[in-house]
């Protein structure tokens, strides 16, 4: 610098303090920015670094088991291979010029190996995305050959295949309880019956993980699930038996083959604690492959279809008629010889009768007794009769799309056909859970249960988060008059009765019948050629285990009465219901009227008793006409002093006879005399009397 023009080291003195200026500007403003993001701006900075190096992933836990009652899974999940895609991997180090070409051959082998189209394929390759689904569920030898295909120790491998488990819904009975259960969709929701209503607690608790990606963008997770919840959903536990569930749908299914019904419904109830058994639905599907399936098939017909009950609606309205004490068990009504006109509508009976005795009445299923019945109980009480069994009102049941039936409302007033028809059945609607629930507490001495179908809900780890105990809802009706219209139920299924095919070698079985007309959709009328038959009753009538509601919609090829095509379903569903809970047969003799006599006795409701103790273990014949009142066309009245009281009526009523019976004890007096020849339809007077 000594040896420098003057002139010339002062220029290199103010361009070396120029540069040294600005190089302490640029410095500083490198350490005011780094200040800046560090210090100001570092919580900003730093939350944008963990979202570019972290990532969050929904764990979704395993779907929850349902369980029939005695632990048998009805529905479980279970993990299958499915395969996805990582485009930007493979098509990773390859020129430009090559990837169409490259695109078309890995699409072409991806194709053959899952048995999907090449475009497909190829589509989904050229979008270049981390991910992306190519087949979902594949089979074990789909799942070879992709591992062939990325096998690198094999010439030309592709990468970016994954294979991964997939949760799937899988039914291990098939097609047992479809239309109860519902299915589950490949999105993991429940789309109908319990899988949809259950939704929550079988699908648990989703979870959030996160985890850091690394360079090539895989995923190492950095932390653990702390919610064990989140692992797997709750497991429920049914009602349902398995073994009866099968029964009652292979009867069905049977039935439907056999009558070319339309379709079907069976509901088997506890009546003591209000426990679903089964409930069967035909047509049904298989919910392992639901998309094949008919939408009308996967509804639930035990609690999705009303209908007109028909004459099963005679048990309640005779079980509210005795209660409300406006007719005796011992009346007789005149039936008007099978057809009666209220206004401008006239009913008609399938057994024409002139006088019946409420029995006869449920055993010959006379509509004009029961129209009778209903009148006298009237528009109000009858309604409300209907209302005490649960009619008009949803169950309550855990299912989606439960139908609550058609009752009229109690404002608006029932005009007098109306409530004539109403009382056997006409211009009213129920569903098949109704019925069985309403008979059953008829069986369980007039009170009403709430129907159970979930039994249990527990988590993961065995723990019971819900435990469903019965409930009683309401008593409808007296234990005595309960039981007493036990005990009328058991003619309908014994000798004229029109549930004969019904009755259970062994077991009395106490029931009704029904064969309902359809409504034509055209005309509004009641048409002659649809009917819906039925059968609702339960066994063993002394101590009911279960109550069964059988239902058939539509049978064809001339035989659509519920006594012939509902009535051998229940017989085989009952036998082998009975067999499986380990009820032995007792004996098919009838109850004795006298247990009958009792139990209307004691609660006021009139009718002839017999003295305890009395002893009837001897069997007696039955006393019979003669064959010359027999040619006369009349019928001579039989002897039947001393006997008890059922046999007698049996009787009477055996010879056309109807029966009037006063005070209580044996049979002391009867009128007209033994051996008088006699119209038949005669009232016979039995006078009881106790002994001193």
């Amino acid at each position: 610098m000594k040896n420098l023009h003057p002139l010339r080291a002062r220029w290199i003195r103010i361009r070396m303090g120029i540069l040294c200026a600005v190089m302490a500007a640029g410095l500083g403003a490198i350490v005011s920015g780094a200040y800046r993001i560090e210090v100001e701006d570092g919580p900003e900075w730093f939350e944008l670094a963990e979202r570019q190096r972290q990532r969050r992933l929904h764990i979704t836990p395993k779907r929850g088991t349902i369980f029939d009652r005695n632990g048998a899974p009805l529905a479980e999940s279970v993990e299958v291979p499915s395969v996805s895609l990582d485009a930007v991997e493979m098509l990773r180090g390859i020129e430009p010029q090559y990837v169409p070409m490259r695109t078309t051959q890995y699409a072409e082998r991806i194709a053959q190996a899952l048995h999907l189209p090449v475009e497909e394929v190829a589509e989904k390759i050229s979008r270049r995305r981390r991910f992306a689904w190519l087949k979902r569920r594949i089979s074990e030898s789909e799942v070879e050959a992709i591992r062939a295909l990325s096998d690198r120790s094999e010439r030309h491998p592709i990468r970016g295949l994954v294979i991964e488990g997939e949760g799937r819904r899988f039914y291990p009975n098939r097609e047992l309880a479809g239309n109860l259960l519902g299915f589950v969709a490949p999105d993991g929701e429940g789309k109908e019956g319990l899988e949809l209503s259950l939704e929550t607690q079988l699908r648990g608790e989703a979870s959030e993980v996160r985890g850091l990606r690394d360079r090539s963008g895989k995923l190492i997770f950095s932390e653990t699930i702390s919610n064990e919840q989140a692992l797997a959903g709750h497991n429920v536990y049914l009602t349902i038996d398995k073994v009866i569930q099968f029964t009652a749908e292979r009867e069905l299914q049977a039935a439907l083959g056999t009558y070319e019904a339309h379709g079907g419904s069976i509901v088997i109830v506890d009546p003591a604690t209000g426990e679903i058994l089964a409930m069967a639905s035909a047509p049904g599907y298989n919910p392992n492959d639901y998309s094949n399936s008919d939408p009308a098939a996967r509804r639930n017909r035990c609690v999705v279809d009303r209908f007109e009950p028909g004459s099963t609606m005679k048990v309640f309205t005779m079980a509210a008629a005795l209660a409300a004490k406006t007719i005796s068990p011992s009346a007789s009504l005149y039936c008007e010889e099978g057809r009666m006109a209220i206004d401008n509508v006239v009913i008609h009976d399938t057994h024409p009768a002139k006088w019946l005795s409420p029995t006869q009445m449920l055993s010959l299923s006379s509509n004009i007794g029961m129209a009778k019945i209903g009148l006298g109980l009237g528009e109000q009480r009858l309604y409300e009769g209907f209302r005490r069994f649960g009619f008009g009102d949803i169950t309550g049941v855990p299912l989606p799309g439960e139908s609550s039936g058609v009752l009229r409302p109690r404002g608006r007033p029932w005009v007098q056909v109306e409530t004539a028809s109403s009382s056997f059945g006409q211009g009213i609607s129920v569903t098949t859970l109704q019925l069985a629930m309403a008979m059953a507490s008829i069986a369980n001495n007039g009170r009403l249960m709430e129907p159970v179908l979930v039994s249990q809900v527990s988590d993961s780890t065995g723990l019971s988060l819900m435990k469903a105990s019965p409930k009683v809802r309401r008593e409808v009706v007296p234990g005595s008059v309960a039981r007493l219209v036990s005990d009328m139920l058991v003619a309908v299924t014994e000798g004229e009765g029109t549930g004969v095919e019904a009755a259970i070698p062994g077991f009395r079985v106490a029931g009704k019948t029904a064969t309902a007309q359809k409504i034509d959709p055209a005309t509004g009328r009641y048409t002659d050629t649809h009917y819906v038959a039925s059968f609702v009753g339960f066994i063993p009538a002394e101590r009911p285990r279960v109550s069964i509601a059988v239902v058939l919609d539509e049978p064809m090829g001339g035989t659509y009465a519920g006594g012939s095509v509902a009535g051998p379903v229940f017989r085989r569903v009952g036998e082998m219901v009975l067999r499986h809970l380990g009820v032995a047969p007792r004996g098919s003799d009838p109850i004795k009227l006298s247990e009958v006599a009792k139990q209307a006795g004691s609660s006021g409701l009139g009718g002839a008793q017999e003295t305890p103790g009395q002893d009837e273990t001897e069997p007696r014949p039955l006393p019979t006409p003669n064959s010359a009142a027999l040619r006369s066309g009349g019928t001579s009245v039989p002897h039947v002093k001393g006997l008890p009281a059922r046999e007698a009526v049996r009787a009477l009523l055996s010879l056309g006879l109807t029966v009037s019976m006063e005070g209580s004890g044996r049979i002391a007096h009867q009128d007209p005399a033994p051996g008088s020849i006699v119209p038949k339809g005669t009232t016979v007077r039995l006078v009881f009397e106790s002994p001193s």
